[in-house]
């Protein structure tokens, strides 16, 4: 570990390919900001860069002896980072909605899977909606996640695999299609004083975004054998 001249702690990890130094909480932990981390490749120079914790891990153990390494934050079991944000989100009182949709044709038959977790609580929603494309049941995954939510004064992460989802609630999209429904979500939005949308990759193996998947998918199987 080590400080520079405004007294921000950093801890040596790896990003990628790469030996990175990464900005620490006041407990030696990496810090998360709006579900991201602070990193710099080398600590005296000026420019910093945000990115997600599942693609910073600690050091394995030949390059933690051969730097004198000993972090808090560079767990002995090279757990990803993002397990660790994750466990310390869950402390500070953050809630956790993973969502997905899914349709058997474009449109088909869809289905949306969320699973929502805040501490040691999860709860799960697998449902049929009828006839929609894809890009629909993406926004009703999430829409039927933040509907869920009773304190809208509690921080939030939603996470979504859908490009077209995430643009269109977090990156200013206009919509084209399905203004409605959208309209609708926004709304639902900016009743959250802190929620944040993560994107994951689908299908990359993703324990939670797996199992929103699995939710989504079984709902419209479910219709199917009826």
């Amino acid at each position: 570990m080590q400080m520079n001249e405004t007294n921000q702690q950093w801890a040596r990890m790896r990003f990628r390919k790469n030996k990175v130094w990464v900005a620490l909480d006041s407990a030696g932990d990496p810090l998360v900001t709006n579900g991201k981390l602070l990193i710099k490749y080398q600590l005296d120079q000026k420019h910093e860069y945000r990115v997600l914790p599942k693609h910073v891990h600690p050091l394995n153990k030949s390059e933690m002896a051969a730097k004198g390494t000993s972090d808090k934050a560079a767990s002995e079991r090279g757990r990803p980072v993002f397990k660790e944000a994750q466990k310390r989100d869950n402390k500070n009182g953050v809630i956790h909605v993973y969502t997905d949709g899914a349709s058997s044709g474009n449109p088909g038959p869809a289905g949306i899977g969320v699973l929502l977790r805040y501490g040691d609580h999860e709860k799960e929603v697998s449902k049929y909606i009828g006839q929609a494309t894809n890009n629909i049941a993406e926004l009703e995954a999430i829409r039927a996640g933040l509907s869920l939510i009773r304190n809208h004064s509690l921080p939030v992460r939603v996470y979504t695999d859908s490009a077209y989802a995430l643009g269109l609630l977090s990156k200013g999209w206009k919509a084209q299609k399905n203004r409605k429904l959208i309209a609708d979500i926004r709304k639902l939005v900016s009743a959250f004083k802190d929620i944040v949308f993560v994107k994951v990759k689908g299908h990359a193996g993703h324990e939670d975004n797996e199992r929103a998947d699995e939710l989504a998918t079984s709902a419209i199987k479910r219709e199917i054998r009826k």
